[in-house]
């Protein structure tokens, strides 16, 4: 999901050639007006929802040991957001791990909670990470790529190509559409209900699609998964969050109107597209 930025001349609206992913709250005092205007994974958050992944946890998980992260190896983590895929890939004790986000607030959150020896934080940007060529055994992001123009996807995939060494591999996990041949008036429909529901002009592709991105900037496709897109479910909620998280956020969705109309409206739209709306995973490896 996206972050809290967005387009003054389009107020509710991330332009999509910016870093739209990893900040959860700055700008936002939880009011009203900020609950109407706020993307939809912010909303979420807010009421206390951890996973915000479109294949959940289980999904993570999958992609995580895909990944095969082990103790030889340095990771890269782009837009760590609430530092949940971070604790995970952190369990697997890398030699070491940065996380790259463009929100100073969720960089020092995440630093002074999970940061230590071998493992830190720093701002930046996805596409411009900073980071030295050829450095990084493993690169992967989540729920971020969706959130961008094509021009600006192609740019980080290829800065996460640049980083990883030969041989190094580079994770996704991002909203999908389904089936391959989808109509174009579909895609658009899909497009632009996602835009008006969570504030953010989303643009999921294709598995076609999204291989052929990893492709065209030199990355071989190893492996590839998907699952159904049941963010807002009730059977999802409770295995991403567990019962007890899931009444709590159920209970502060209830009691706030605004925020419940929100989460209502982004329900619909995912169950009206469900049948062309799915989770993907991706590892690729650079060559």
């Amino acid at each position: 999901m996206p972050s809290a930025a967005t387009d003054r001349r389009n107020p509710g609206h991330t332009p999509p050639d910016e870093e739209q992913h990893g900040s959860y709250a700055p700008g936002h005092d939880g009011t009203d007006a900020d609950l109407a205007r706020a993307p939809g994974h912010w909303v979420l958050a807010r009421m206390g929802k951890r996973v915000l992944r479109p294949g959940g946890l289980d999904l993570t998980r999958r992609m995580l040991g895909a990944l095969d992260i082990g103790v030889e190896q340095h990771v890269v983590e782009f837009a760590p957001g609430l530092g949940g895929t971070a604790a995970l890939a952190l369990a697997r004790n890398p030699r070491s791990y940065t996380g790259i986000d463009r929100d100073r607030s969720v960089v020092d959150r995440l630093q002074a909670t999970m940061g230590g020896p071998g493992r830190r934080f720093q701002e930046g940007q996805a596409a411009r990470t900073g980071l030295p060529e050829a450095t990084a055994d493993r690169v992967y992001g989540e729920a971020m790529l969706t959130m961008h123009a094509d021009h600006r996807k192609q740019e980080i995939i290829r800065e996460a190509y640049r980083i990883l060494r030969p041989g190094g591999l580079y994770g996704i996990h991002e909203l999908g559409l389904q089936p391959d041949s989808l109509p174009a008036a579909h895609k658009a429909a899909v497009q632009r209900d996602l835009a008006t529901a969570i504030r953010v002009n989303a643009r999921p592709l294709t598995a076609q699609e999204w291989q052929g991105l990893l492709e065209a900037e030199g990355f071989k496709v190893l492996w590839v998964e998907q699952s159904p897109m049941r963010l807002l479910e009730p059977g999802r909620i409770i295995a991403d969050e567990s019962l007890v998280g899931a009444l709590r956020i159920t209970w502060n969705i209830l009691r706030n109107p605004v925020a419940r109309q929100r989460v209502q409206d982004m329900r619909r739209v995912f169950q009206r597209h469900r049948a062309h709306m799915n989770a993907i995973a991706i590892v690729a490896a650079r060559p």
